[in-house]
This record gives structure tokens, sequence and C-alpha cells, in this order.
């Protein structure tokens, strides 16, 4: 199997997914706007999905999958089956506890996670209502993450990728036919939130009992396999979650700032997560159980070139996608969102904070890439250690620029605080011999540098004035942001091939 081929494949299904998240919040921008109604959903929804995180796609995938990994590679199926159901067993266990807490104490929840919203009876409310009914939320989507760890293990990557745009299309249905018939109407949204727990994971059934590993409910705590993955779920949840963590932190000083704010935060992450997700989750993806098998059969050469391939294609498309989000971010804005109640100013408020974003995407992405080279090799406490440094740093960072520049110094404190998460993490990892670089990386900075230069006096002067893009109608913004994308691409990749850059030269098989 190719990796190049498997990372098109996610990135693809990826992009589908994120256009129609796009979609859904454009349309939710379009009903509900930017102020009280959204500002309660977004944090209503933002808790059961770091929990998420940290419960299934954080701790349960860096814990699970190397050991996983390590019983099917020499355990065989029968031990690998049993390890399956009694880890699953559990982890449904803690989540059931877990969504009936969500339920009982959720007025508790949102005081603690927007406190700013205590002053607003009406608002608050709405919060724990609207969390109530995402929290469920946390069972399903924990259970179809630990499906997608089961399936990338078996090389079927698509089946989790596509999981994802059934939400989107959950969330659109929501907004277009069920808000009309909700008081108040953005309870529609927390419906949607829902049903999509329960059809992402019905849609992964079949693939798991096609590959005979779809678990059963059976449970031992003297079982040796789940004992470790225990023992490594507690640390791998505070390490892999940092950024969340650091997000919740945010929506707490968010909620004190003007209203509008947590959304204004919420809409420039959606558009820093396109590229986080096309590229960093896909590569995280499909790098950990390769990089699983190299470790479990001592391949310390193949171990470090899968990490140099991983960091190669992070630099060549991470960058250039962070200075287009740094610099058309207005017209990135307008297109996809100034319409209905989302006006200008919320344009202009939600640039600042995409811009802040933009300064860290590459380590928001290196981190994705990094951290599986010390997960795969069931080492926990490094990153750990290096999650506790960066989230104090964040937080250092947030008191210094909130009163600076307000919301948007606290979406520059999580990009600095991931460039200085995946620095330490990069360094460790050659301190510790187990990623040397191949040849050659000099020269690919130099001309990755020439081309990024290109691109950047391409924007400059394809995009034009901000103010342009404001008054503007829909489709005029749209046609010229096509045209403004496309010729950046293309003198890019242009740029590139003359270069010498050919895509044959990132191809790489998957371990066997």
């Amino acid at each position: 199997m190719n990796l190049l081929k498997s990372l098109a494949t996610i990135s693809g299904l990826t992009l589908v997914s994120r256009i129609l998240a796009f979609a859904r919040d454009v349309l939710i921008a379009r009903v509900f706007g930017a102020g009280m109604a959204t500002d309660a959903f977004f944090v209503a929804f933002k808790l059961p999905n770091l929990l998420r995180r940290m419960f299934a796609e954080g701790a349960f995938s860096q814990a699970f999958v190397p050991i996983f990994g390590e019983y099917k590679n020499r355990r065989g199926h029968d031990a690998t089956k049993l390890l399956l159901d009694h880890v699953t067993t559990m982890l449904a266990l803690i989540l059931f506890v877990v969504t009936l807490i969500g339920i009982i104490a959720a007025p508790l929840l949102v005081y603690i996670s927007a406190p700013g919203f205590v002053k607003e009876h009406e608002k608050f409310e709405l919060t724990v209502q609207l969390l109530r009914f995402t929290s469920p939320y946390i069972f399903f989507i924990s259970l179809v993450a630990v499906a997608a760890a089961i399936l990338n293990t078996y090389n079927k990557f698509w089946v989790p990728a596509f999981a994802p745009i059934l939400l989107n299309i959950c969330f659109i249905g929501g907004a277009l036919w069920l808000a009309p018939y909700c008081h108040p109407p953005v309870m529609a949204l927390a419906w949607a939130v829902f049903i999509a727990g329960i059809v992402q994971l019905a849609f992964q059934i079949p693939f798991l009992k096609k590959i005979d590993m779809l678990p059963d409910f059976r449970f031992s705590w003297t079982d040796e396999g789940m004992r470790r993955v225990i023992r490594q779920m507690g640390p791998a949840m505070f390490g892999v979650s940092i950024s969340q963590i650091s997000l919740i932190i945010n929506t707490i000083f968010a909620s004190f700032l003007a209203a509008g704010s947590v959304s204004w935060l919420y809409y420039a992450d959606r558009l820093m997560e396109f590229p986080s997700g096309l590229l960093g989750a896909a590569l995280g993806t499909i790098l950990l159980p390769s990089l699983s098998k190299c470790h479990a059969s001592k391949n310390t050469v193949e171990y470090s070139k899968l990490l140099d391939w991983g960091l190669r294609l992070t630099f060549m498309l991470a960058l250039p996608s962070a200075l287009a989000l740094g610099m058309i971010a207005v017209p990135l804005l307008s297109t996809f969102f100034q319409r209905g109640a989302f006006v200008a100013n919320d344009v202009l408020m939600t640039s600042h904070a995409l811009i802040g974003y933009s300064v860290g995407l590459i380590g928001m992405i290196l981190v994705k890439i990094l951290a599986p080279g010390f997960y795969a090799r069931q080492d926990i406490r490094t990153p750990v250690k290096i999650g506790i440094v960066t989230l104090i740093a964040t937080q250092l960072m947030n008191a210094l620029f909130i009163g600076w520049i307000e919301h948007a110094g606290l979406a520059l404190s999580i990009g600095l605080g991931a460039c200085l998460n995946s620095a330490i993490l990069f360094h460790f990892l050659r301190k510790k011999g187990i990623y040397q670089p191949e040849p050659g990386w000099s020269a690919y900075f130099i001309k990755i540098g020439l081309a990024m230069l290109a691109l950047g006096i391409t924007l400059w002067f394809g995009m034009g004035s901000e103010q342009s893009w404001l008054i503007s109608s829909g489709w005029t913004r749209v046609t010229r942001l096509a045209l403004l994308v496309t010729g950046g691409v293309l003198v890019y990749f242009a740029v590139l091939a003359a270069l010498g850059f050919r895509p044959r030269d990132f191809s790489r098989s998957a371990v066997s």
C-alpha cells in the first residue's frame, strides 16, 4: 500500500468533509449570525468535542493503536480480538458514566467553561439546555473513534475519513429543516449533533464485521493488554489534548470579552482546521500504524525515514497554507460567511483571529506528525512533560496578549504555543536518536522559500483592497476568490516543479 495514495484518499475525503463543513458554517452564520445563540451552541458543542478528543481520538488512539498493532503482528487474531473486546467494553462503560455526568452537571460545566455567561441569565440557561442535548455525542463519537483506530490499523483508512461527512450532512439538515420547528431555533443544531453520533457509529459497523473486529461485550480487569492501555491512557489524555485544553481556557477568557468573541474564534478555527485536517490529521492517521509496526519489528532506520517523509510533506504544504490564510483572511471570510446576520464587522473581527491562528498553523500540524514519533514507541511521558510546558507558556501568552489585541491574542497564543510544542518535540526526537534527518534539507527549504515568495507576491497583487471584498456581492467574491486561490496554487507548484520537485519523490510504501 502506497502511503502517498492513502494520504491522497484521506485528504480527498477530508476535503469533501471540509467543504460540507464550510457549507454548514455558512448556513449557521446566515441563519443564526454571531451572537448569543451561536455563542451558547459553540460552547455546548465544544465541551463534548474536547472530551471526544481526550477520551478517544487523543488518549485512546495514541495508547491503544501501538499495543493493538503489536497484538495483531505478534499474537494472532484471537488474542487481538480478545484485547479489543476487553478494552472497548471498559471504554464504553467509562463513556456512559461521563455522558451521564455531562447531562446532570451541565450547569456546573457551563459555569466552569464559560463563567462570563453567568451574568447573562438567558445565555447561561440556553447553553445548559444545549449541552444536555449534545452530551450523548461524547458516547457515540468516542466509539466512532474506537472503530476508526481499528480500521486504520487494518489500513482501511477511507472508512473513518468518510464518517465526518455524515456529521456535516446532519448539521446542514438540522439548520435547514429542523430549525423552524425548534424553540429556540438553535436547538436544531443540538439535535443534529445527537443524531450525527448515532449515524457515524452505525456507518462503520459493517466494515468492522467484515474484518471480524466488531467488539463483543466482554470485560476482564486481569487482561494484561487492557491494563497496559489503561496505564498509557491517563498521560496520553493530557499529552495529546493540550491544544484542546488551551481552546477551552480561551473560551473562558473569550466569554468575558465582547459579545461574538466566542463565535469569531470559532469561525477562524474552522478555516484554520481546513489545512490542519487535510494534512495534519491525515498524516498522523497513516503514520501511527506504520511507525508502530516499525517499532515492533525494531526497524529504526525505516522509522526515522517515515518521520522525515512526513516532515517534508508538512513543510511543503503547511507553510504556503499558513501564508495564504494570513494574507487573504478577509477575502476568505467575506466569501464564505458575510451574508445574513454575519456582517462586515464580524468578518474583520474574525480575520484578526484567523491571522493569529495562521502564525501557528505549521506548529499545529507538526505536533500531529512528531507526537506519534513518541506514541508509536509507547513513550507517553515525554510528550506529557512537553505538553505541560506548552500549556503554561500558552496561558502566559494569553495574559500578555488579551489586553493588547483581545480575542485575536487568544488565537495568537494558541498558534505560538503549538510552535513551541512542536519545537520541543523535535528537539527530543533528535536528542534521543529517534529521528535522523535525511540529506538535502537546506536546499529543500531554499526551494520552498522561493516558491512561497512567488505565492506571496501573487496573493498580494491579486487580492486588491480588503474593503473591496466587504462591499462586493456574493458571486463576485466567489469568482474573485476562486481565481485568486487557483492562481496562487498554480504559481506555487509551478515554481516547485521548475526547481525539480516531482510527486514520485514523495511516494512511500506502508510498512507491512
